[in-house]
């Protein structure tokens, strides 16, 4: 990241040039921008007639949201460049990172915010024709009236108040409908505070609900949440545009229906019906599409006129419940016995009339008889019963409302009749005629009726969407949307009640108006005239459609320019006036499903299902900011409590199973799946959100509570600190080792891998940090979930003490060490990183480490391998805790190794009983739930070979030319020369042919167990399988005689490279040299007996390991520890290069001292 600062020239004399040099000047230590640095930011703009020069300083390089504080972009050298650097020199080569108070000051109070929204893009349509160069942004005016409280009436104020609100008092009953209102506004409510919070914590861009979300909850729930969001605000415009085809078709102009309903009945009609809906629908949608296509400001400018309409239509609904009072209206419902009538095709309620022709028949008659004669034949239930006219809006002063108080469910098809009506009914009669009645015409209960209501009760966050136009956002959004909630709110509550106190039940439940000559319910309580609500209705809804296409592209466009999503990021491209062409193609693609649903009943518990979740997630930000107490977290709004927002969030997640268990679940795993694919495919953003605070506090809690004890032996599994060593170019040398480290964990439990180097901590930061990449790097490659870690000390056996030490955190702390066996240990200048091996095993056992050590890691297979069969066997010598039994276990639950059966071998000595030795281990085996097969390996004293001497010998040897680094240059060239020549005295004596001496510390291939070499160097070769004793030496044999394995060669070198000289001829550290081979007798009696002993164990078990174990695919095998006197170190080394000899692959383990198996459950 860059910074551009514009410097404006003043006086003519001065050069651009002069003034760069002087900026350099003052940011001391910044590099001199090169030509090809020029994006920082956007250019500032030019005072007139004034040159411009800008110079671009390094930042950061760290990506941050677009702020006026540190590292902004945009203008923020007007005040930094008038720095002198007389009184701020303490600060001045800090100034390019942090800025004066003064500039900061500056930069706040110009700083403007106006939304990425419709005002941005009205104004860009207005400019189009005018030059490029920008006016100046004027300041925003809307206070909380206009800004918040009028746009939050006119989104909750919809389609339902008008089309479905008499019909839900009706079903549900004033009681059960007012419990209905009540739940759905008390959530709203204690959303909206939850929102005020939120939105008062700081500056609110455009994005509404997406940007609170996904800034409070992280990138993750605020894609999945902005999406859900997006899909309702989508499927409400598609509800606004059924609503509005309704009011046209049924009671605006029936006859403009494509598809007559004329002389249908029941599934016919029904479906004729629904496609009239779907075909007007689809041009409605084209057309509003359109519309919002060309211009955002004629949606824009027609607001008002919407909002006009909402208001009156709502004053004429009030005014006609005061006049119900003063003079009731005549809306005459015809009943025929209890059963109300479809009053359109007659003219009168009665079966006959007088006349003075005497009595005749009406039109009634006629629908229900086959002939109009007084004889004709006619329906059993019409000529059982009598036809009643009542009023069909009694009045408020009339008493109804005990009647409306409790509800009345039906079943689709069931007739709407007045309960306390008599009526002569036949049961065995079949229902004729039943076109000429009024019918339920969906099946109708509690939760049907939840989620038809909610989707009234949206739109509160249409204050929030506007912040960037609010003069005082943090002021006017938590008054003006709780103002407009409680208004809405109590518009509802009374309207339930007098609905229920002014209009017959069975108007009521008569949804579309049948038995009332076709008006609208609401509208018939209206005044002056229905035609009010019915008009201004219409309006309202197209209005609300509008603004529904309008704001749903622009929230994707916000989510798709997030880059959060990537399968979204063609919808973040625009017109050239900013207008979201793509993002408006989709809404209206998902709009046109809602409207082939065509059911306004279907499609209002979808996007209730939507809107829902995203209320939920805003009162869980505001409750998690809240319980976490984030430093941040300091909103103006100060009437929030974290109970509240629970309680709000409770209330959403049960009305979301309440309205449609169903839908509930499809739009939590759309939630989540879109969740997931963030987490998993999405940008990395790092907001400050509010989970991260709550995994840092339940990761606190987590470490507090392992600091209570130590894991059970159930709970243990191998923690892993992973040592590895880096090249001069910080990369890893063994990458297999966290390939096993991957194959080991299966990605559960803790893994650090660490590393060292050597230096300063100044000196070598660069260096840690480089190294900690390619760290990450490899982990990532290798798919090893943990965590790196770079420790720097004057020397590597102090960095890798302190990782030991200070790696982990509480009780959250590794385990086991698991470390590469050191490669080419035997060679001179190696030594120090076998010395550093030894008292890392010494340091695991102090700690009571587990200790992990593979052996020719390069032959370990990769993640990508698979073995299809094969063994891994266990060599079960002590007992150490039971790892060598739980390693196998975990490495055959990773793919690599899943084919490869378990064996396991144990020694018997002279005393033990093999028989029953394997029995038990059967046993045992069984109740550690662990399939492996088991064999005992019987090995008997025998007498040490006379091989075993001449190992220990060797060893011994090497022991003593190892010291000799200790030693100065000249001596070492005095020591080594004598040595040299001794030797080959003493060698030549017993052999003329001139049979070298090779002295090798490189573990060389077996291959190259007989190539030529140099005339310095000297090979000796034993024979390890020439029956010996320590009477008899061994037999020599010359390289041609025979082609041994590196079990039966010792091979050592020692070249002189520590001080850059020439290589010198190897030799012992006694005067005397080595002595002739052939008479070591004298030689064998000197040596350490307990070393003796350790090679001879080695040699026996590296046999019959080999024996049994030579095509296994992995070996596990106790390690040793070390001896307690530091002067054998180099002898152990070679002990367990003996042990491990002519094993491909080996795991040695040392237990940390504790059991970490169990039989119990």
């Amino acid at each position: 990241m860059s910074q551009r600062f514009t410097v404006c020239k003043s006086d003519g004399d001065r050069r651009p040039s002069d003034i760069q040099g002087e900026v350099n000047q003052l940011f001391e230590g910044d590099e001199p921008p090169s030509s090809s640095s020029g994006g920082g930011g956007a250019e500032g703009e030019d005072a007139a007639g004034a040159e411009a020069v800008v110079v671009v300083l390094k930042g950061d390089g760290n990506p941050k949201e677009s702020s006026p504080f540190i590292n902004s972009s945009d203008a923020a050298a007007e005040k930094s460049q008038q720095y002198d650097g007389k009184h701020m020199a303490l600060f001045e080569e800090e100034m390019d990172t942090s800025p004066m108070v003064s500039s900061l000051l500056s930069n706040l109070a110009n700083y403007s915010n106006l939304p990425q929204g419709s005002k941005e893009h009205e104004e860009a349509e207005n400019n189009e024709a005018e030059s490029s160069r920008k006016k100046p942004v004027k300041a925003p005016q809307l206070g909380t009236l206009m800004g918040v409280y009028m746009p939050c009436i006119q989104n909750i104020f919809g389609v339902i108040l008008f089309l479905r609100m008499t019909w839900l008092v009706g079903i549900g009953g004033v009681v059960g409908t007012f419990v209905i209102v009540f739940m759905c506004c008390t959530t709203t409510m204690l959303t909206a505070i939850s929102m005020s919070a939120i939105a008062t914590n700081g500056v609110v861009p455009a994005g509404g609900a997406y940007y609170m979300i996904s800034r409070s909850l992280g990138p993750e729930f605020g894609g999945a949440v902005g999406i859900c969001f997006y899909l309702g605000t989508t499927f409400a415009g598609a509800m606004y545009i059924l609503g509005a085809i309704e009011l046209l078709l049924i009671y605006i102009c029936p006859k403009a229906a494509i598809f007559p309903l004329e002389g249908l009945e029941g599934p016919e009609a029904e479906a004729a019906l629904l496609n009239n809906m779907r075909v007007y629908g689809t041009l409605l949608l084209t057309s509003m599409a359109t519309v919002v296509f060309v211009g955002v400001k004629y949606v824009n400018k027609l607001a008002l006129v919407f909002l006009a309409c909402v208001i009156l239509s709502i004053l004429a609904v009030y005014a006609g419940v005061v006049m119900t009072g003063i003079d009731a209206p005549d809306f005459p419902v015809c009943i025929l016995g209890n059963r109300t009538l479809v009053w359109k095709s007659f003219d009168v309620c009665a079966k006959t009339i007088e006349s003075a022709n005497g009595t005749v028949t009406t039109q009634l008659w006629s629908m229900f008889c086959d002939s109009p004669f007084l004889n004709a034949t006619c329906d059993k239930y019409f000529a059982a019963n009598n036809v009643t006219r009542i009023q069909g809006i009694p009045g408020i002063t009339s008493g109804i409302l005990a009647e409306n108080m409790f509800g009345t469910y039906y079943e689709k098809g069931d007739l709407i009749a007045k309960t306390n009506m008599e009526s002569v009914e036949d049961p065995d009669d079949t229902m004729t005629n039943m076109n000429n009645y009024v019918l339920a015409d969906i099946a109708s209960f509690f939760t049907l009726l939840v989620g038809i209501y909610f989707p009234s009760v949206t739109g509160i966050m249409a204050g929030s969407n506007r912040s960037g136009d609010l003069r005082d956002a943090q002021k006017s959004i938590p008054i003006g949307t709780i103002a407009a909630i409680t208004t809405t709110s109590l518009v509802y509550m009374s309207s339930v009640i007098l609905f229920g106190a002014c209009i017959e039940g069975v108007v009521l439940r008569d949804k579309f108006g049948e038995g009332v000559h076709g008006n609208l319910v609401i509208g018939t309580l209206a005044w002056p005239s229905p035609w009010v609500i019915v008009i201004g209705s219409f309006f309202s809804t197209c209005g609300a459609g509008l603004q529904s296409l309008t704001g749903a592209p622009r929230l994707m466009q916000a989510i798709a320019k997030d880059g959060i999503v990537p399968a979204l990021r063609i919808f973040g491209h625009a017109k050239a006036n900013g207008e979201p062409t793509w993002s408006l193609l989709l809404t209206a693609c998902i709009c046109e499903i809602g409207i082939l649903i065509a059911s306004l009943d279907a499609v209002a518990p979808i996007l209730s299902m939507f809107f829902l979740m995203c209320y939920m997630f805003v009162n869980l930000a505001c409750a998690l900011q809240t319980l976490l107490r984030t430093p941040n977290w300091r909103p103006r709004f100060k009437f929030y409590h974290w109970a509240l927002s629970f309680l709000g969030m409770s209330l959403c997640l049960t009305l979301m199973f309440i309205c449609s268990w169903y839908y509930a679940i499809v739009a939590m795993v759309i939630a989540g799946s879109i969740y997931k694919y963030i987490e998993f495919s999405g940008a990395e953003k790092e907001w400050g959100d509010g989970i991260r605070g709550l995994s840092l506090s339940a990761a606190r809690y987590a470490l507090m509570r392992l600091e209570e004890g130590p894991p059970h032996t159930k709970n243990w599994r191998p923690q892993l600190l992973t040592l590895v060593s880096t090249d001069a170019e910080q990369n890893v040398e063994q990458p297999r080792l966290l390939s096993l480290t991957n194959q080991l964990k299966a990605g559960k439990g803790l893994t650090i891998v660490g590393t060292a180097l050597q230096g300063t901590f100044l000196a070598n930061y660069e260096q840690s940090q480089r190294a900690e990449q390619s760290l990450r790097k490899l982990m990532e490659t290798e798919k090893v979930k943990g965590f790196c870690q770079v420790t720097i000390s004057s020397n590597l056996r102090d960095a890798t003490s302190h990782l030991l030490q200070a790696s982990g955190l509480g009780g959250l702390k590794h385990n086991a060490v698991l470390v590469s066996w050191p490669r080419n240990w035997r060679q001179g200048d190696e030594h120090q990183a076998w010395r550093n091996f030894v008292e890392l095993v010494r340091e695991t056992t102090a700690a009571d480490l587990a200790l992990l050590v593979p052996k020719n890691i390069a032959a370990f297979p990769s993640n990508g391998e698979r073995f299809t069969e094969g063994h891994i066997d266990v060599w079960w010598i002590v007992h150490d805790g039971g790892m060598l039994m739980l390693l196998p276990f975990l490495l055959r639950q990773h793919k690599v190794w899943r084919k490869c059966k378990m064996r396991i071998f144990t020694v018997a000595q002279l005393d033990d009983n093999s028989i029953q030795m394997k029995k038990d281990l059967t046993t045992f085996l069984y109740h550690l739930r662990i399939d492996a097969m088991v064999e005992v390996v019987e090995m008997h004293d025998s007498d040490i070979s006379a091989y075993t001497y001449e190992k220990t010998l060797v060893m011994e040897q090497r022991s003593q030319m190892l010291k000799q680094i200790n030693l100065s240059k000249t001596e070492r060239e005095r020591e080594i020369q004598s040595i040299t020549d001794s030797s080959r005295g003493s060698i030549r004596r017993k052999n003329p042919a001139a049979v070298t001496t090779q002295l090798s510390v490189t573990e060389e291939p077996p291959a190259a167990s007989n190539e030529e070499k140099p005339e310095e160097e000297v090979q000796l070769i034993h024979d390890n399988t020439t029956p010996a004793s320590p009477e008899t030496p061994a037999t020599l044999l010359t390289p041609t005689e025979g082609v041994q394995s590196p079990g039966e060669q010792v091979q050592m070198t020692w070249t002189e490279k520590c001080d850059g000289e020439p290589a010198k001829p190897p030799g012992a550290a006694t005067p005397e040299g080595i002595k002739d081979l052939f008479n070591m007798k004298p030689e064998w009696e000197n040596l350490n007996q307990s070393n003796v002993r350790r090679m001879h164990t080695a040699l026996r078990l590296n046999e019959v390991i080999i024996k049994k174990s030579s095509e296994a695919k992995l070996v596990l095998l106790n390690m040793p520890g070390p001896p307690k006197n530091r002067t054998g170190d180099e002898n152990y080394m070679e002990f367990l290069e003996v042990l491990t000899d002519g094993l491909n692959r080996v795991l040695l383990v040392r237990g940390g001292g504790r059991e970490v198996i169990t039989i119990y459950s």
